[in-house]
Parts: structure tokens; sequence; C-alpha cells
């Protein structure tokens, strides 16, 4: 069979995903806290064969900009009110059979034996569909929500990251496989001796394990980070088995894919069992005419203001400072800076003010849009696919749940015509269904020369 790609569907549990024009469009439904909302997404792209639905998340209202969170709350914008992403999860999975499902957790505010009980019950409670997104937090006012006065500086984060990952796979190693006998004749329920503390003292975390329940289907979840700074890059290259992307350009994409994909060699790992997945919003018209009407009508409803309180969360850094009709400074910030470093880039490229980079923020922080008929969009999603640039994508909605219903009617046929997309799922597990190897084998290196199963006794 040829390469295949692989589609993911971007979400928050919330009004607002990419696109802060998503809420206020007249077709996007209106229920955000109802099960039933949730349910008719996972089912939309359960019957697209989508790999998973994704789950971003903050731990936080905005109030970087202007440190108020009226203007947020007033305007709607990303993370204002949202969902734990991991109880919408197990909802998606009582009415779906094949969908993935990937929530965000992160690994600053949380212990690394809570997260690894987490995902090992959705591992089970799913029949092995769960992924974790991992994330290190971005922002001051999530360390205030979780008592401390300072958010942990960007490149401890990470560090704090590597051993948290650590910790979870070593915990989620503490039962063999087939350490469940469940004899009832014998009265034994498990052996024993297949079930071993993890005894974990670490730099950052201490858990003695094991966790109590037995190994979930997949093991553990797919693991997904979304790595953009150097540091972050490192740490994909190191633990991810899919990476969420963002950047507007082509070459930009290409760069982020020959980059990545060089530094899961250089850590000892199979690069085709790492996917790159860029994210994009599509506008699909019977016409390309059509097609533009319906971007032109999504982009007026984007507030520049909602795009800089956004910006503001993502880089921790309060931009109702300067002049909307003034460059983007270069400055320094401690959230996502990959992020900025696209912003940057664009407002370098195009003169742009900050005000436009505001608009662009709230269109759709700054994702691309694939524009045109359902064969249009399919040559771009191709060219990416087959250019250098992706192993798959992630689409996002200019309208929820719109946009998933006629890119699922109308882009994926398409992409099932050219032998490019699956036409059933090939695996009962979210691990199969993306390709990937088994779970030992997909550890870096060093992480694979040396046990990560504590000897038993």
């Amino acid at each position: 069979m040829s390469r295949q790609l692989h589609l993911g569907g971007f979400l928050i549990a919330s009004p607002v995903t990419h696109s802060h024009a998503a809420w206020r469009h007249p077709g996007s439904t209106t229920e955000f806290f109802s099960p039933e909302h949730y349910h008719r997404v996972g089912r939309i792209l359960e019957r697209g064969k989508f790999d998973f639905a994704f789950f971003a998340d903050l731990l936080a209202a905005p109030l970087r900009f202007g440190a108020d969170q009226s203007e947020p709350l007033r305007r709607g914008t990303q993370a204002a009110a949202t969902l734990d992403p991991s109880v919408v999860a197990a909802s998606i999975a009582a009415v779906t059979s094949h969908l993935g499902i990937a929530i965000t957790k992160s690994t600053t505010y949380f212990h690394p034996y809570e997260l690894a009980r987490v995902f090992g019950s959705l591992d089970h409670i799913s029949r092995g569909r769960v992924a974790w997104n991992i994330v290190t937090s971005l922002t001051q006012a999530e360390a205030l929500n979780f008592g401390f006065d300072q958010h942990v500086a960007h490149d401890e984060r990470y560090l704090r990251a590597e051993e948290f990952v650590q910790t979870a796979v070593e915990l989620w190693s503490a039962w063999d496989e087939d350490a469940v006998v469940s004899d009832k004749a014998s009265g034994v329920w498990a052996d024993a001796d297949k079930v071993r503390p993890v005894d974990h003292d670490g730099r950052y975390y201490r858990t003695r394990g094991p966790l109590n329940q037995p190994r979930s289907p997949q093991h553990r979840p797919v693991l997904i980070q979304a790595g953009s700074s150097s540091t972050g890059r490192d740490f994909a290259a190191r633990w991810a088995e899919a990476i969420f992307e963002i950047d507007p350009t082509p070459e930009g994409r290409r760069a982020y894919y020959d980059d990545v994909k060089s530094r899961v060699v250089d850590v000892g790992r199979n690069p085709d069992h790492v996917k790159i997945l860029p994210s994009f919003i599509p506008f699909i018209g019977e016409t390309e005419s059509i097609a533009r009407e319906k971007q032109a009508f999504h982009n007026e409803l984007a507030d520049p203001i909602s795009g800089l309180i956004t910006l503001s969360v993502h880089t921790d850094h309060d931009f109702s400072q300067y002049d909307l009709d003034a460059p983007l400074e270069d400055i320094s910030v401690s959230g996502t800076q990959g992020l900025f470093d696209v912003a940057r880039r664009l407002s370098e490229r195009d003169s742009l003010t900050l005000r436009d980079i505001g608009k662009l923020y709230a269109q759709g922080v700054l994702l691309p849009q694939f524009v045109g008929t359902a064969s249009d969009v399919a040559d771009q999603i191709e060219a990416g696919f087959t250019g250098g640039e992706a192993d798959g994508y992630i689409v996002s909605t200019a309208q929820t749940p719109g946009t998933f219903n006629d890119f699922v009617d109308y882009v994926v046929p398409e992409l099932q015509r050219r032998g490019l997309f699956r036409t059933e799922y090939q695996g009962s597990t979210l691990r199969e269904n993306l390709g990937l190897g088994h779970p030992d084998e997909d550890l870096p290196a060093d992480i694979r020369e040396r046990s990560l199963v504590p000897a038993a006794g």
C-alpha cells in the first residue's frame, strides 16, 4: 500500500478553537457545553475515518491582555470558558468505536502518577484509542491558579517534562501484559511477580508505584507534542509520536518537517513513527468563488483585539501596551516562542501592523486557510503531503460542526479517490491506525538501552 496520510480534527471544549469568529458564525452550534455537541462531532469525524479528535486546553482564563479578564469574557476569546477535555474524551469514546481522542494535559501542574492513572483509565475505557498531547503550560495565570507566584521558566519546564514523561512511562510499564490471570477456580486474580514497584526518585518527582490498574490496550497512550522552539523540538523528537504544527507558509512547514525528522533520527528513533501534522482551516464551496465568499464572510467576523488577547495568552506577554498601527516589535516572550516567531516573520515579510497580526490571529491563530472546491482543497493537501511538508493534517474549523461536515462529505471522498486516505479503519487502536511501532520500540535510544521496568524485588 502506498503511503497514507493521517487526519485529526482540532477542538477545544469551548466556544472557540483557532477561529475566534467561529462562535459568532450563524452556522455554528451554540451548545458548546453539552455532551450532544461533542457526540455529534465525534460521529462526524469517525464517519470521515479520521484518526483522532484533538483537544487543546489551557488551565486559566485569559488575564495577560491589560491584566483584566472582562474583555476576554465579553468577546468570548480562547480559554475564557472550557470543560476538562478528559471528561469530554470519555463521553466521546462511549459513542464511537474507532476514532482516537487526543487530550491536552500539563507536565507542570500535575503529578506523573495522577496523569498516568488518568490516561491508563481512558485507554481502558476507550479500548485503546487515547492520546496525550504533552504541554508544559504557558502563562503566569496558570501558575497562580495552582498556588504558585511565578510560572516555571521555559527551559526548566522542558527539563521537568522530560522527567515527567519518563516517570509516566515507567508507571505504565509496571504491569506485564499477562499479569492478570483471573482464574476463578484457583482464586488467583493476578500474578504478583509480574507487577513491580517503580521507586522513582528524581530531581523533580518521586513515586513508588505501581499503578493500581493493569496494562492498558495500547500499553500507554500515543504521545503528541507541539514543540516549536529549539528546546521544544528536541523534546518532541525524543518523545512525540505525532506532532501538531502551526505555520502558514509551505516553506516554513517544509523547514520544520526536515528539521524535526533529522532530530528524531539523531536520538535513535524511526522517523516514520513520528507523524508531523500541520493544521489548516478549510473553506469548501461548489465553486472557488463560493468558497472565497465563505472565507471572506468568516474573516470579516474576526476581531483584532480578540486575536491580540489570545496572542498575549500564548506568549504570556501583554500586547495591550503597544501601538496597534505600528509594526510588531522584536521582544522577548516567555510563552510559545515558536508562534511568536511566525507572527514576527509574517509582520516583517508583509509589512503588517500589530492590528493586522491581531486580525490574522483572530481568524485562526496564524493557520493557513485552504480555499476552493473539494478538488482544490485536496490538491493543497496532496501538495503538502507529497512535497515534504506533512504526514497528514489537523483540520480546524471556521464553524462547528459545519466545517467538519463539509470536509468529510466532499474532501475525504476526493482524497480516497486519489488513494491518499483510507476507506476503512485498519486497526482497533489509535496506535495501529497511525501506523506506529510497539510502544517500547518508539522510545528514545538512551531510554531503550536501559530497561524502564524495575527488576522484581
